[in-house]
């Protein structure tokens, strides 16, 4: 067993990277020892998470600038939990100053960074992972073994979405320092795709042996937010008639080389309960979420036709192993105990030298749909290009890394 202890900065202490950082360290081999935020009081809250878990003798040195941090410390890794924009420059930081780097979710602001990205991992031998945690969701983990075993016949098309109701989130960006707000001033595209992407991605096996190829990006009207500031705003607010940029929904077509269709669907301005509306079809059957408490299977073997069928009839014979596992071990919290699956999958290929198993050509082509819908929604929806960040290996990958908690297949072999 692999006894190596990992350095570990933490960049980014806002309300998502403090509770990424206090996750993370119920990891027993990760030793954060630095800490960095803009804001100081988010900084010294950093510290206080990790004195919590490693005891108050335990030191950990405190930034404001990363650039500073990544000059004085030794490190083996970053955690960046940053605002959208910054993400990609910390990363390229990070892979320069010799560290390992996990970046959590969020579009890219141009196609060039996504490449910075890629070309930084491919030189300096150290990777960048997307902390996508939906590809580690109990349910598309089972609906990915599924689909492993043939259930769904071949895949033609999927469907997906971040449909959240973050009104007051947005809303309420200056006043809790949070940058959404001035993505969805400024940007009119698929600002967050990662979520049901990610999951797709691997099902339909892109940068392995398949590629998205183009997208297409249609956006309506902007009036939620408007809305929602005048029902909690005080007269004089100006976020009552702000013209906001972002349409409340953003729907988004890609076509891949191997002929499958996706549909994603940005709706974070709307009244309406939380779904990733994830959406799976092929010659054999169909998933389809409903909510996120209510997902529906049809099977064209089933003898009562044309009647869907609960997701929950199918976990005693379908559930993934990962999952298996995990439920008997006890589940740790985040997003129902996605989060420490992915920040499992993350520290253990620090640890071990592997690549990861979301690498940094998937976090480009996943990251790369927020800027380019941004060009399709300007240009009147007209078709853009996606690059192949793998420059055509994707044809023919070097193998992935099997293992617990890989994505790109299922690895009975570490469960047994």
């Amino acid at each position: 067993m692999n006894n190596k202890t990992i350095r570990l900065a933490a960049i980014g202490l806002g309300g998502r990277g403090r509770g990424q950082l206090d996750l993370l360290l119920k990891i027993p081999y990760i030793n954060c020892v630095a800490v960095c935020d803009t804001v100081p009081e988010r900084a010294e809250e950093g510290v206080r998470i990790v004195k919590k878990n490693r005891g108050e003798e335990h030191e950990v040195r405190s930034y404001l600038d990363y650039v500073e941090l990544f000059k004085k410390e030794k490190l083996d890794a970053a955690l960046i939990c940053t605002t959208w924009i910054t993400h990609s420059r910390i990363a390229v930081a990070a892979m320069k100053a010799g560290c390992d780097a996990a970046i959590e979710v969020g579009g890219a602001a141009s196609v060039e960074e996504c490449w910075q990205l890629v070309r930084t991992s491919e030189e300096t031998g150290k990777f960048c992972m997307l902390l996508e945690n939906c590809c580690y969701d109990r349910k598309e983990m089972m609906v990915y073994n599924m689909m492993r075993q043939g259930v769904f016949g071949e895949i033609t098309h999927c469907e997906g979405g971040y449909r959240h109701d973050l009104r007051d989130e947005i809303s309420l960006g200056r006043e809790n320092i949070h940058g959404r707000l001035y993505n969805f001033q400024h940007r009119n595209g698929e600002l967050y795709p990662t979520h049901q992407l990610g999951p797709i991605c691997k099902l339909l096996g892109v940068n392995r042996g398949n590629r998205m190829l183009y997208l297409t990006s249609m956006a309506s009207k902007s009036r939620g937010l408007n809305e929602w500031n005048r029902q909690h705003q005080p007269e004089g607010y100006d976020l009552r008639e702000y013209p906001f940029n972002c349409g409340d929904v953003v729907s988004t077509m890609i076509k891949c080389a191997n002929g499958e269709t996706i549909v994603l669907h940005h709706d974070c301005s709307t009244p309406r309960p939380y779904s990733r509306n994830y959406v799976v079809e092929g010659t054999k059957g169909s998933f389809m979420e409903i909510s996120d408490t209510n997902s529906l299977i049809y099977l064209d073997s089933f003898e009562k036709k044309h009647e869907w069928q609960h997701i929950d009839g199918f976990y005693e014979k379908y559930e993934h192993p990962l999952w298996k596992w995990y439920r008997t071990e006890g589940v740790k919290a985040g997003h129902g105990g996605m989060d420490f699956l992915v920040l499992s999958a993350f520290a253990e290929s620090v640890r071990d030298g592997t690549r990861p198993p979301i690498d940094v050509y998937d976090t480009a082509a996943w990251m790369v749909v927020t800027c380019l819908s941004e060009q399709s929604v300007a240009m009147g929806s007209t078709p853009v290009p996606i690059p192949d960040f793998t420059n055509g290996m994707w044809i023919d990958r070097e193998p992935f890394v099997r293992g617990r908690y890989c994505v790109d297949a299922v690895c009975d072999e570490f469960f047994e």
